[in-house]
């Protein structure tokens, strides 16, 4: 069973409560979805829990061992449940340096897991947790970063082929889009609140950690042990 965690904050003004406060109850929507069709795909820590005889211990150089004690589990057969009704609450980073700190460790255990959880990629013996898998979370750590930059450099060179006005247009709103969170960053480290910006900052955000994350993973510079965030402290 996994259940939801909550972002509480004394402050929402901060880029690091908004951000954070956003993507879970954007992630806790999706485990609702994929638990109604057919499994979670990766408990978090705070709050999970599992049949003593299913608990397998995961190695001693996991970095993010709630993901892939879950996902060890699934590949015995079993699914893991969501349920909103129990969960869990916690303050957000106190700020977004404190976040980024998370976000890395987390990418950089991402990569790790793959190749430990390799065998879930077998879609014939596991066709609905690997279309899960892949679906949620691998394109989201692997493919969609680099599409990100793909779109953006194909687009600037169809624009410069081909003059068009629909990949001018297309090619003017991606600029926008990253100026605002070019433009969120800058606001955000001077403690100024535009809460319209954390949306694209903390987008933008997420996805570079990932590149950074990957950094630390094939140079092995992501320590095992839980370096904790500091946290936003409740007035």
């Amino acid at each position: 069973m996994a259940g939801e965690k909550k972002i509480i904050s004394a402050s929402d003004d901060l880029a690091s409560a908004a951000g954070e406060g956003l993507y879970w109850k954007y992630e806790s929507f999706l485990k609702k979805m994929d638990s109604a069709f057919y499994s979670v795909v990766g408990a978090a820590g705070e709050l999970f829990s599992v049949r003593t005889a299913l608990f397998d211990k995961a190695p001693e150089n996991t970095i993010i061992e709630d993901f892939v004690q879950s996902l060890r589990i699934c590949a015995k057969g079993y699914t893991i449940r969501y349920e909103p009704a129990a969960f869990a609450m916690e303050t957000p980073s106190s700020s977004m340096k404190e976040e980024e700190k998370r976000k890395i460790r987390i990418c950089a255990g991402a990569f790790q897991a793959m190749g430990m959880l390799k065998g879930l990629f077998n879609v014939f013996k596991y066709p609905t947790l690997s279309f899960q898998l892949i679906s949620h979370r691998i394109l989201r750590w692997t493919l969609c970063p680099l599409c990100l930059i793909g779109l953006l450099v194909s687009n600037a060179v169809l624009v410069g082929a081909t003059g068009s006005p629909l990949y001018g247009i297309f090619f003017l709103l991606q600029g926008i889009f990253y100026s605002l969170a070019l433009l969120g960053w800058f606001l955000a480290n001077r403690n100024l609140q535009v809460k319209a910006l954390y949306i694209p900052y903390y987008f933008l955000f997420m996805n570079m950690a990932v590149f950074a994350g990957f950094y630390r993973f094939i140079r092995k510079r992501q320590a095992v042990t839980w370096e904790k965030a500091a946290r936003q402290k409740m007035a």
